[in-house]
């Protein structure tokens, strides 16, 4: 299954708390944090709910 790689591009200050869940959830602790995670659609309902927040690129394999 394809991988894509998720980083946290900005801060969660003043943000609804369920958006902090979801990019804690994802397994971001800081700023520009990055991790690796299936491209399941699980991941990418919860990258869509966070999408102005954090940056999505493909992982080439």
């Amino acid at each position: 299954m394809p991988q894509i790689k998720i980083t946290w591009k900005k801060s969660c200050i003043g943000r609804p708390s369920y958006q902090r869940r979801i990019v804690q959830s994802l397994g971001l602790k800081r700023l520009h944090h990055s991790v690796v995670h299936e491209d399941t659609p699980t991941i990418r309902g919860m990258v869509n709910k966070v999408h102005h927040l954090i940056a999505v690129e493909p992982v080439q394999s």
